[in-house]
Order: structure tokens, then C-alpha cells, then sequence
């Protein structure tokens, strides 16, 4: 860990396409081995899909999920006095968008079907309609900070 130097969060830039830095986000959260040009390949395939289903702009689609599947609270383990308490907190922007393009996309790789296209056009359209089980990670989430409300408290 350097002690003089803070290093800055690298951001990856928007994509060529949609001109979005979501989706740049998601391509990038979708990489295997550096193979970008495929990461791209399977997104925008998975957004003509969602175009033909919805007949609705994919983007927007897509935003309206990540808004739906972005958890408020979450739980840390705090260790205090020498018992481990599950402790409720309140979840930044930046996390709450990482968390839930992490949950889609490992959501998307659990479910059937043949190419990662579609089965990721799927879980998309299932998040941006409020069910699937990315909306039920996220309840599950908010659940758990409910039931440990009591040890908010130890919040630091």
C-alpha cells in the first residue's frame, strides 16, 4: 500500500455505438481474457434483441434495469468487541451501479439457453420489468440490512 501517492479511479470510456459509459461499463464487465471486440459483439447482439422484443430503445431498456436492480443498503461484517455484527449501509452510486451490472450479468450466465447474447437480453428485460432473480438479489439485500437494522449503530 503507497503511503504518498492516492491512486485515481480509472473510468473505461463510453462506447463507440451508444456513446454510453454504462455501457462501456457493462463490456467491460462482460471481458474474458481481453477479448474486448467479442465483449462487444455479445452486448450489442443482446441490444438488437432487446430492440426486437420491447420495441423500445434498448438504452433505455438497459438504464431502466440498472435503476431497478441498484440496491440502497447493504451489509458489512463489523467486527466489535470480538463478535462479527452484520452491519447496515447505505450503498454510494458508483457501487450500487457496479453491484448491480455484477448481479446481471452473473444472473445472465446462470440462466439456459444457448448463446450469452440472448440469455443477457433476457435477464435485462426481466430486470427493467422488475422481476428475475437480480430484483430478488436485491430484495434479498435490502432484507438482510432490514433484519440487522439493530446494528446500524456500529456503522463507521
Amino acid at each position: 500500500m503507497s503511503r504518498r501517492n492516492i491512486s485515481k479511479k480509472r473510468f473505461p470510456e463510453a462506447d463507440s455505438l451508444y456513446n454510453s459509459y454504462l455501457v462501456g461499463l457493462l463490456i467491460t464487465r462482460i471481458l474474458k481474457s481481453g477479448k474486448k471486440t467479442i465483449a462487444k459483439n455479445i452486448v450489442y447482439q443482446a441490444f438488437d434483441i432487446i430492440k426486437k422484443k420491447t420495441n423500445d430503445d434498448p438504452l433505455a431498456v438497459f438504464e431502466r434495469a440498472i435503476r431497478n436492480a441498484s440496491p440502497v443498503v447493504e451489509v458489512k461484517a463489523r467486527r466489535v468487541g470480538g463478535s462479527t455484527y452484520q452491519v447496515p449501509i447505505e450503498v454510494s452510486g458508483f457501487r450500487a451501479t457496479n453491484l448491480s451490472l455484477r448481479w446481471i450479468i452473473r444472473y445472465a450466465h446462470q440462466r439456459a439457453g444457448r448463446s450469452m447474447a440472448i440469455k443477457l437480453a433476457n435477464e435485462i428485460i426481466d430486470t427493467a420489468n422488475d422481476i428475475g432473480n437480480t430484483i430478488k438479489k436485491k430484495e434479498e439485500t435490502h432484507k438482510m440490512a432490514e433484519a440487522n437494522k439493530a446494528f446500524a449503530h456500529f456503522r463507521y
